[in-house]
């Protein structure tokens, strides 16, 4: 079976971990049951880590083990040279970033819910990944892992 690298930006880390029945918790799924490889970069990891020790702390261990059940990697993070790329795709620094860690963790497959910088970015489409929401990955990994 081959491997499917999806990559979840911090949007989706959130909906995962607030939300059991949505599409971005059944990632997590995925990942759990080694269907597809969960990857992650250092900046989602501590932007996550930091909204949630301030907005709602009694939920990192939930996090934390969510994350471990879906044996999520980390990649590396995004040298300068390919955030540099990024940036002149998209707009937002952290966004440009963001994409660079995906691309540096050689993702198939970027999860956001960001629509106004990412789902609605039309210079994306040059990327070696595709972007999307959640539920968007559920239908491009339906076809690729079942055919359907």
């Amino acid at each position: 079976m081959p491997e499917y690298r999806v990559f979840l930006d911090t949007r989706a880390v959130f909906a995962a971990v607030f939300s059991a029945p949505g599409g971005a918790r059944a990632r997590l799924k995925l990942g759990e049951s080694g269907m597809i490889s969960v990857w992650l970069g250092p900046m989602v990891l501590q932007k996550a880590d930091e909204v949630f020790q301030r907005k709602a702390p009694d939920l990192r261990p939930r996090l934390a083990a969510l994350l471990h059940q879906a044996r999520a990697q980390t990649g590396p993070a995004a040298t300068v040279e390919a955030q540099a790329r990024t940036a002149a795709v998209i707009d937002d620094a952290p966004d440009a970033r963001i994409v660079a860690e995906a691309l540096a963790c050689r993702a198939d497959y970027l999860v956001t819910h960001d629509r106004e910088l990412l789902l609605r970015n039309p210079r994306l489409g040059d990327l070696p990944c595709k972007v999307g929401t959640p539920d968007d990955c559920l239908v491009w990994l339906r076809r690729r892992l079942i055919g359907a």
